[in-house]
This record gives C-alpha cells, structure tokens and sequence, in this order.
C-alpha cells in the first residue's frame, strides 16, 4: 500500500488548488486522485470552446436531477466537470467573488474566521488581476483579465439601458462597488482558459513530493476507528488503496463530496442502510442543503448585427479561428457572457438580490434537450439573463445505489418559498423593462422568446417553468457550522465526528453565494489549505 501524507480526493477548483499549497514545502507528499482524465485538449483551453465539452460524457459528468415540480415535471440538466481542473475546465470563466454581505452571513451563521475582511486576503493570495489595488490580488498563480476593450459593442446598449432605469454602472464586479451592470472580468492568460489546473496544478506536478493520478474513482474513505486513514480506488479495473498519514481531503464538488461521504458511512443512518452501508458517523445533513442559481433567458432580435453574425457563417467561424491563431484574440478568446450585473429589482430591496447575463448571441435553433453542439442563430440577435442571488429554496440528493459510479438522485426543490417566486416575478418584469428601454430598445426588432404573447404575471410565471434551469452552481451539501445534527465540518472544515477527514469545495458553503460560484470556491481552497498547514504545523 502506498502511503502520502495528503490523499486528496477530485482535481478540480478546489483540489488543484490544495494540491498546489499542500506540497509547496516540498516536505509533505501529495497524491490527488481524478475521476476524469487529462485536461490537455483545444476545447478545453480555449475560452470559447466550452460548448464543445457541455455534452461530452468523457469529460463531463453529465448528471440529470430528478423530475422538478416546480418546473413542470421537467428534469434539469447539471454539467459537470469529469476531467483535471473540474467543472473550472469547462465552464463560462467569469470572475466574480459575490458580494461581501453572503461572508458575513457565513460567519454569523456561527463560522468564525469566515466574514468578508477574514477571506478577502485568500481571494487577493489567488488573484493575478490585469490591475493592482487594495481591492485586487496581484502576482498570484490565476489571472483574471479585464475583457472590456474587447466585448462586443451591443454590451454597451445593454449597460446603457440599464442605466437609463437609473441603475448604476459598475466598472468592477470585484472591487469597491461591486453593485451595478458593466462588463465581466474573466479567468483567462494570454488567450487561453486560466483553470486552476493551469494555474496551481501543472505547474506543481514538477514537485518530486506530487503526484496526480487521473482516471481513479474512489469508492470509499478507509477509517481506522473514527479517523480517515486512506481511501480505496478503483484504477483499470483494480481496486487499491492508499494510506494517508496525516489527512484524507474530499474536493469533489457538490455532487461527489457528499456522495463519497454516504458510501463511507457517513450520512443520515436509515438511508444508508437502505443500500446496506453500515453507518459509521450519524450525519444527517450529508447531501442536504443543497443551494443553486436557476435562470431563465430571454431571446431578442436585432436590427444591428451581433455575435451570431461572425460565429454563425463558416466563413466567420473561419476567420475567428485564424485571429486566435494569429494572437490569441477575438472572439474566440472569450467567453459569451460579456457583460451583465448585480442589481435591487426595486429600491425597497436592502441589498442586491438579481444577477443579469447579456450574451451578444443567441442559440434559438438548438434546443437544450437535443444534447448537441450549440450553433448561434443565422439572425443578429442576442440574450438577456437573470437568475435569484440568494435563492432560499434548500434541496437535496441521496445515494440511488452502493455503486459508486452510480449517479445520485438530485432534487434541486427549485421555487419552494414565497420569496423565490416573488424574485422570479422581479426579474421576469426587470428583463422586459431593461429591453423596452433605449438604446437597447432601438435595435430591437423581435422578442423571439417568450415572444410578445406572453404577457402579464400569471403568464411569465408559466413561461419560467417551461423554460428556466440551473446556472450550474450548486453548492451547500456539506455546510459548514458549529452543530452536528445541522451541518457536516466545522469552521475549520473538519469532518464533524471524525478525525483526519476534510471536506474543502463548494459544498462545504453555509448558503450560495451571489453570483458564480468558481472563485468562491478557489478562496474556500486558499482558506483551507492554509488551515491544514496551520494544524499541522
């Protein structure tokens, strides 16, 4: 049996990161375990070329959620990232923290150590911003570029409309005033994605003291008592095991971490009986919690040409593939969500409470449901966004099997409070008033979708039902808190009843944050792996 002193479990956001701070000493020996495979592809690296990986099983998890009431019956689709690097190899790239009040409600919820003046610093550690200031983390391993010189011009009918309803514009989601619409900043480098695989794992696999072992699903933690002392894996059809001498440390996400917890024993005792797991820990909160954003997009069509207009023809697709070629730029070096916001839907809110998503394309002629490649529609036209930032609505997911490559059963409970509904009404009314205002509004020809026949309240309502569906950011199936029949680690992301076992990602979060969830999960990273080095020191 092999032994590490760090066995860490998943190499996505968070776990490249720990990997990387884990063995920086050079002293302590770390071995990362990956479900997925190699992250070295074209359309992983390149920006753009996500839509390539959204419906690829060999790097994507693909999981469906159970039938969702609120949304009509309908399953929801949650890509996730099977491959190194994590869902942070295929996703959208956009930058943003949330805002400073969702940290400190994780630190008033009873998790010391976790409000916004005590995790700013291990954003700033990770950060390489284009720009330095007390705000902004500069010279760490991930850069995040400002993209506003290159986005397209329709952005700017969009934030100007936006402030015409008198909603401020914002020049940094991730500075002083992280309130208002403008221009997203991304996780890219000269071109190509900043993963935190390329950012914290590469370049730490030239340590003689890491190592990284792709293609192993883990099927178990290995407890000597109450402590984690090693995991079992299965590797080309092999089962082994690996010692930890001093930690085992779960980075599999949302959907993985909980459901590695449950096949060891550890989760609510009855449902895992239920699959002949014999409970070792009583944690009733394992898979609980569960937190994402649920978004609905409406569609728009333009006297003034878009995105769709140079990505749709061949001879577009062409030329954007010989400008990145070229010099890495263009619009292939890009994300489609280019600009967007956080905003009150009315000035009776106390704080932000919509996020906004304008994508100068559109993709009418493919739907979701048909599991292929996205094509931009042969029109100008583009998409206007909102999703709920603090959704209160809890859901959960359980085992459907002891296997481990099982997928688990989800159930989002999308819309389960009045106040998620209320915000639904709010931004279903706030997108058409963002449209039906100039500029914006002159280069309107068309609302394709939901189209003017859907009108009034009742109306919209339905439409969102029909149509919304996740932001791919789920989150909360660990929470964090002081109490162990609540939460499952503790403020220092300790397994509660255990010894030797952490659980560092985004599911260890006390609620979701506002706005996308990757750099969050990279400062829960920074955060934890100084905690480990810090108890073990």
């Amino acid at each position: 049996m092999e032994e590490f002193d760090y066995v860490i479990v998943g190499a996505g956001t968070a776990g490249c990161v720990l990997a990387s701070r884990l063995s920086e000493d050079g002293k302590a020996s770390v071995l990362v375990l990956e479900a997925g495979g190699s992250d070295l592809s074209i359309w992983i690296q390149m920006p753009i070329g996500y839509g390539r990986t959204f419906f690829n099983k060999r790097i994507n998890w693909m999981y469906d959620t159970e039938p969702v009431e609120a949304l009509g019956g309908r399953r929801s689709y949650w890509p996730r990232g099977k491959v190194v690097g994590g869902s942070g190899s295929i996703n959208a790239m956009v930058y943003v923290r949330g805002q400073p009040r969702d940290f400190d409600d994780w630190k008033a919820l009873g998790n010391p150590g976790w409000g916004w003046d005590d995790v700013l610093p291990y954003f700033k550690k990770s950060e390489d911003f284009d720009w330095h200031s007390a705000h902004h983390g500069r010279g760490g391993p991930q850069h995040v570029t400002d993209i506003s010189p290159h986005v397209h011009p329709v952005c700017h009918s969009f934030i100007e409309s936006a402030e015409q309803l008198g909603f401020p514009v914002t020049s940094d989601f991730n500075g002083s005033h992280p309130e208002g619409v403008g221009i997203y900043q991304i996780n890219t480098r000269g071109g190509w994605r900043a993963s935190t695989a390329n950012a914290f794992l590469h370049p730490a696999l030239k340590r003689s003291n890491l190592k990284l072992q792709t293609k192993a699903l883990v099927r178990r933690v290995l407890f000597e008592g109450k402590r984690a002392c090693g995991v079992e894996y299965s590797l080309g059809g092999t089962v082994r095991q690996v010692k930890a001498r001093r930690e085992v440390i779960l980075s599999g996400g949302a959907i993985s971490s909980p459901q590695l917890l449950m096949l060891s024993g550890i989760g609510d005792p009855e449902r895992l009986k239920k699959h002949g797991i014999q409970p070792m820990v009583a944690a009733p909160a394992v898979g609980r919690n569960l937190q994402d954003h649920l978004a609905v997009s409406y569609f728009y069509k333009t006297r003034t040409p878009t995105l769709n207009d140079v990505l749709h023809p061949l001879i577009g697709k062409a030329m954007a593939g010989l400008r990145y070629l070229f010099d890495r730029g263009g619009p292939l070096s890009l994300s489609v969500n280019q600009s967007g916001g956080f905003v009150r839907s009315d000035p009776g809110q106390e704080h932000v409470n919509l996020q906004l998503y304008f994508s100068p394309v559109s993709y009418t002629n493919t739907p979701l449901s048909e599991r292929k490649l996205l094509n931009p529609d042969p029109f100008s036209a583009f998409l206007l966004s909102f999703n709920a930032c603090r959704p209160t609505s809890r859901g959960e997911l359980e085992l459907a099997s002891a296997d481990p490559a099982a997928h688990p059963l989800i159930r989002p409970n999308y819309l389960a409070t009045e106040h998620d509904l209320a915000e639904v009404k709010a931004g279903n009314r706030l997108l058409r008033q963002i449209a039906g205002t100039a500029p914006l509004a002159d280069i309107i020809t068309e609302e394709i979708i939901p189209g003017p026949g859907v009108e009034g309240e009742a109306a919209q309502m339905e439409d969102f039902r029909k149509r919304a569906d996740t932001v791919y950011h789920p989150t909360c199936t660990c929470i964090m808190g002081p109490d162990p029949a609540s939460a499952v680690v503790d403020a220092r992301l300790r397994v509660h009843g255990t010894e030797g076992l952490r659980v560092i990602d985004a599911s260890v979060f006390p609620t979701i944050t506002s706005g996308n969830t990757n750099a969050p999960t990279v400062m829960v990273a920074e955060k934890g792996a100084a905690m480990v080095i810090e108890d073990w020191r």
